[in-house]
């Protein structure tokens, strides 16, 4: 009998008649709610909106730190956003701080504390907005809802990397893959619910955010309690560690190491340096495809030539065209986290990213060009591929970490990493609002502002693709001893398991159970889909 209490990593341990495919659904039960971080700008012009009887001549002397506390004065779009880069940045904090402790506590208990902090995060968010104090909404949302974005990103890395020791790249992919599609399916919902809890001249951010705080909750506790670890010494059947990867890809190691030795390797700072630049050419498009489709193309979106004065429903069809490339992009950033992460299961992780790069340099290189040429059809496909790139980034690093790491820490080691994207999530955007307003201010026309922008992405690229050539194996010297690896066993509280064991436990029918769970997750996961592809139908 397990000991422990209910969320304890021991009451885990996958019984006999266990099925691994049980384990995507879980992480993705998680990764689709924390995934609603990309939706938020739904929630920015209706939080700008809360006080229409607002004096503008008063209020237009309010600085940030006033708006924090005014109760009779409208939010700025530029403040309510930093809502955004601040659970972003908590996100790589959180994952940086916690990660270890989550190794040893388990992936229940991780993911039901982020169940807690996103879910109640969105719910004080949802006070903060009723009472006016953004204060309060930036504590909730933004410091509370980090630290559970942080805590529910990488909850199931560890465990889908141990289940799925013969493709790391698919188990790792299945769950990074909500993340990407979290918003589209989220955004909806809370423009849905906005317009229901509206009285006609506000919208109801605050109802909407209390209700999909609970929805959030209840959706993500369902996954902490799906999860199941598996037992010492467990494999797939047939699978041979020692033969896995050994000429296809030479960097997966069968040694681990710990913690506190791998942020002091080069490999670690390289990837980190790979993650990073790849992550902030890729917020750089993602940030700027929008108001980058109407400025480069304009009224051609439409067939009409540039010089034409357009009506106003000329410009609403064109806005609806770029509001179908942002529906194209969040399809696209989740379909690749997928599809490129089971790809580098056969071409490697670092072959991966050489194709990330190289690919990347020649499509940022590209996109000017097309811009010039009017052929807004190959600029949309090019852009869509992009994105799909910056999401397959993401879903293959954790593989790439295991590979050179070992997989008893990696979960830990990928919270270390993610402080990547914390860096990303602030410069890019900086960087390139930075260089497009410069362009502008010194007369630079609206359809040339972006060529200069794009090359500078395709530099980062390339210094990207230099810091993954010089990813080698760990010196052995990092390694853990076999004592080392026995005692971190132990903190999990790992017990020893019998040959014949192993060989018994964890290889149950999936059953109608996982018909079930994979429906629960699937469903809404489709239904973004439709969504984002009937967006994008604006685009034809």
């Amino acid at each position: 009998m397990a000991a422990g209490g209910l969320l304890a990593r021991e009451r885990t341990i996958a019984g006999p008649k266990f099925n691994r495919w049980l384990v995507p659904p879980a992480a993705l039960a998680i990764h689709l709610c924390i995934g609603m971080a990309y939706g938020f700008s739904v929630f920015w012009l209706p939080m700008t909106k809360l006080v229409p009887e607002a004096d503008a001549a008063v209020c237009a002397s309010q600085g940030f730190l006033d708006q924090l506390t005014t109760t009779t004065c409208n939010w700025t779009v530029p403040a309510v956003n930093h809502i955004f880069e601040t659970f972003i940045a908590m996100l790589g904090v959180a994952a940086a701080i916690w990660g270890g402790w989550l190794e040893h506590a388990g992936p229940r208990k991780a993911g039901f504390i982020a169940a807690c902090c996103w879910g109640g995060g969105l719910v004080i968010g949802g006070i903060g907005v009723s009472m006016h104090q953004l204060w309060l909404v930036y504590l909730g949302c933004g410091v509370l809802g980090g630290i559970g974005q942080g805590l529910g990103y990488i909850t199931p890395v560890s465990t889908l990397i141990k289940w799925f020791p013969d493709r790391r790249g698919l188990a790792t992919g299945f769950a990074i893959m909500g993340y990407g599609g979290g918003a589209m399916i989220g955004a909806p919902i809370a423009v849905k619910l906005m317009a229901v809890f509206g009285n006609g001249v506000t919208a109801g951010v605050a109802s909407t955010l209390v209700c999909m705080g609970i929805l959030y909750f209840v959706a993500m506790s369902l996954g902490a309690f799906g999860f199941r670890v598996t037992p010492k010494g467990w494999v797939p059947a047939g699978f041979q560690p020692e033969l896995a990867g050994a000429k296809k890809a030479p960097l997966i190691t069968k040694h681990h190491v710990h913690l506190n030795r791998a942020w002091k390797t080069p490999q670690f700072w390289l990837i980190w340096g790979v993650l990073c630049l790849n992550v902030t050419a890729g917020i750089g498009v993602i940030s700027m495809a929008s108001p980058m489709l109407q400025d480069v193309f304009g009224g051609g979106l439409l067939g009409v030539h540039a010089s034409t004065e357009l009506s106003t429903e000329q410009k609403a069809a064109i806005a609806a065209a770029a509001a179908g490339l942002v529906g194209l992009i969040s399809l696209f950033n989740s379909l690749g986290r997928l599809g490129w992460a089971s790809a580098s299961d056969y071409l490697g992780r670092k072959l991966t990213y050489i194709v990330f790069f190289v690919l990347g340099i020649v499509l940022y290189c590209l996109l000017p060009t097309l811009g010039h040429m009017g052929m807004a059809a190959a600029f949309v496909i090019t852009v869509c591929v992009i994105i799909s790139m910056y999401g397959g980034g993401f879903a293959t690093v954790p593989a790439y970490l295991a590979d050179i790491f070992g997989t008893q820490m990696v979960g830990a080691i990928h919270g270390r990493l993610l402080t990547a994207w914390s860096v990303a999530g602030i410069v890019g955007p900086v960087l390139i609002a930075g260089v497009r307003e410069a362009q502008l201010n010194a007369g630079v026309q609206k359809t040339l502002v972006y060529d200069r922008t794009l090359y500078i992405l395709a530099g980062l690229l390339l210094v990207g693709l230099v810091c993954n050539l010089l990813v080698r194996p760990v010196d052995p010297k990092y390694h853990m001893t076999e004592e080392e690896l026995a005692r971190e066993r132990s903190l999990q509280r790992e017990s020893s398991t019998s040959a014949a064991d192993v060989a018994a436990v964890a290889r149950g029918p999936f059953g109608m159970v996982g018909v079930l769970a994979w429906l629960a997750v699937g469903i809404p996961f489709l239904v973004g889909v439709w969504i984002a592809l009937q967006k994008a139908a604006a685009l034809l």
